[in-house]
């Protein structure tokens, strides 16, 4: 089935130069039909009352454990079982990087990779607004400037296509919420841990319901669980 309004919701792991944590970085982009929106928080809603939640509790994956695996398991089952919500993340292992070889700073890196993040996910017969999770409180000029680049990547001058790019509060958005938990599975797994076993059987859950190991790049057509591992040029 086809689509013409589609909504994009991204997140980031780690995407902080100086963060010592974590040498991986990722940015996930979850997209949803517009008209599948409001079903689509309905059943997440509903999922967190079967588990005893209340409405506005955060779905996060540093909040993923084994006493909350059955509802962790529930919301990852629901995303697999529609076919009309699809995922894509990049994963950027920092370690590799040298922003002055490039003349740029990481700031500016971090736009290029959203950029690079969505613009596989445009499609010039549809139309897509676009929301990313707030980074900080110096965006707004970035983010019109990333606007920019993505339609006059697709020759958009009317902002047809995409027509709208703003930052969102991701505690105020469930599947900003499934895009992080979507995302943070991809990340540990290519950080190689495994001390939390909750996470560890979710993730094999994710691995068996997309058919991916989540640590190597799929086709860039791939639509219900895209994954592409940057490598510098």
């Amino acid at each position: 089935m086809s689509y013409n309004n589609v909504n994009i919701y991204c997140d980031e792991s780690s995407h902080i130069e100086s963060l010592k944590s974590s040498t991986i970085m990722g940015l996930g982009a979850l997209s949803c039909p517009t008209d599948h929106k409001e079903e689509v928080f309905k059943e997440i809603k509903n999922i967190k009352e079967k588990h005893g939640f209340n409405k506005n509790f955060e779905i996060k994956w540093s909040k993923v454990s084994s006493s909350k695996i059955a509802f962790y398991k529930d919301l990852v089952n629901y995303y697999f079982d529609n076919d009309f919500l699809g995922f894509r993340c990049v994963i950027i292992d920092k370690s590799k990087l040298n922003h002055s070889q490039h003349n740029t700073s990481h700031d500016e890196f971090y736009y290029k990779m959203i950029f690079l993040l969505i613009r596989e996910l445009l499609h010039t017969d549809k139309s897509y607004k676009i929301y990313l999770d707030k980074k900080d409180t110096n965006g707004r000029k970035k983010i019109e400037k990333l606007h920019e680049f993505l339609c006059n990547k697709n020759y958009d001058y009317k902002k047809e296509i995409v027509k709208n790019v703003q930052e969102v509060v991701s505690h105020q958005i469930e599947l900003v919420q499934i895009c992080d938990l979507l995302m943070g599975a991809v990340c540990y797994e290519n950080r190689k841990l495994d001390s939390n076993n909750g996470k560890v059987e979710l993730i094999n859950l994710i691995k068996e319901r997309s058919g991916y190991s989540l640590t190597k790049k799929t086709f860039p057509s791939e639509h219900k669980f895209n994954i592409l591992i940057w490598e510098s040029k």
